[in-house]
């Protein structure tokens, strides 16, 4: 066997010809790079929820506009499960090349904390990109139920307690702003039993409310519009401060008693740990000139949403803040999973 052995002098050298080749090859791949336009090829939104919900509902309400403003292709990918865990999760993993996007809500900001020890991803890690819309929620019952208002539904809430039949609500899945906004109502009406029946979704759950098999839920505004109209459900609570405009008979929080209960939905675009910030920063733009579009405004205000738009730092903001504080009520009402 031969021993090959060098000086250290010849690997000065040789360390010396490696970085110099390394800085060439740098060099020369920086302008090209720079030259590239992004994007090149069309960009998908991954919305970790099925069709029918609040999410889906603006990836695709926006796709269009920014395919026109980006000059790609914009394409929805549905991944539904663990409350938007795994769209998440696959987003997390992707390449930080702005050609995979997650269209996220607030669920991000609970689910972390309802299942602990299930490794579900951190929204704090995500690079922030712009805030597409915030809605209230609102609390609905099928237009079979004998409940026409809210006093009535936390007389039933209380009155089935009571005789041990809690009332069966329906959310997207276990760990969602639904779940938690549900289970804290619930704290406020003096922590009565009721029945958690969690689904893939808020598309599957509206479908069960309808048909009785579930008997009130909470959800976006958006996502409860057009059976609002079509009278197949009947809205009883918003969580604003004040009324929405689209349903001007339905009250407030403050106005049926419920203390310390404004709660806002949001939805963002974020891109995986690393996204160059020229990618971010083409995305924000393109979102806060999509938002001022009449037609865009029209579809959001027309179901009660309103359009988002900002910077990347406000949606950071937004969600450090909500992750912190579904945090403190998880902990405070001993939420978990089933």
């Amino acid at each position: 066997m031969t021993t090959v052995q060098l000086s250290h002098a010849m690997l000065r050298r040789k360390l010396t010809l490696g970085l110099a080749l390394g800085a060439s090859l740098i060099g020369a791949g920086a302008p090209a790079l720079a030259q590239t336009a992004y994007p090149t090829k069309p960009v998908t939104l991954m919305v970790g929820f099925p069709p029918g919900g609040q999410t889906d509902f603006a990836a695709r309400v926006l796709s269009n506009s920014l395919a026109a403003n980006l000059g790609q292709g914009v394409v929805i990918e549905n991944k539904a499960g663990v409350n938007g865990n795994l769209g998440s999760a696959d987003i997390m993993r992707s390449a930080p090349d702005g050609y995979r996007m997650l269209v996220g809500n607030g669920s991000m900001t609970v689910t972390p904390h309802v299942f602990p020890t299930l490794g579900i991803v951190d929204p704090t890690k995500f690079v922030p990109v712009g805030i597409l819309l915030q809605s209230p929620l609102v609390l609905v019952v099928p237009t079979s139920s004998p409940v026409k208002d809210f006093a009535q539904f936390a007389a039933l809430v209380k009155e089935r307690a009571k005789a041990g039949k809690g009332v069966d609500y329906g959310t997207p899945g276990a760990g969602s702003l639904v779940h938690v906004t549900t289970e804290l109502m619930r704290e406020r009406l003096g922590s009565p039993a009721m029945n958690h029946v969690p689904y893939k979704g808020s598309g599957p759950a509206v479908i069960d409310l309808m048909a009785g098999r579930i008997e009130a839920m909470f959800d976006a505004t958006s996502v409860f519009d057009p059976y609002i109209k079509s009278g197949k459900v009947r809205p009883i609570l918003v969580t604003s401060s004040s009324r929405v405009a689209s349903l001007p008979d339905v009250p407030t929080p403050a106005e049926v008693g419920l203390k310390d209960f404004e709660i806002i939905s949001f939805i963002g675009m974020y891109g995986p740990p690393g996204t160059r910030p020229e990618v971010v920063q083409k995305l924000n733009a393109a979102i806060n000139t999509v938002l001022k579009e009449p037609a865009v405004i029209r579809s959001f205000q027309e179901r009660g949403d309103q359009p988002g738009g900002g910077t990347p730092e406000q949606l950071d903001a937004m969600t450090r803040a909500q992750y912190k504080l579904w945090g403190d009520v998880v902990k405070a009402n001993k939420i978990h999973a089933e």
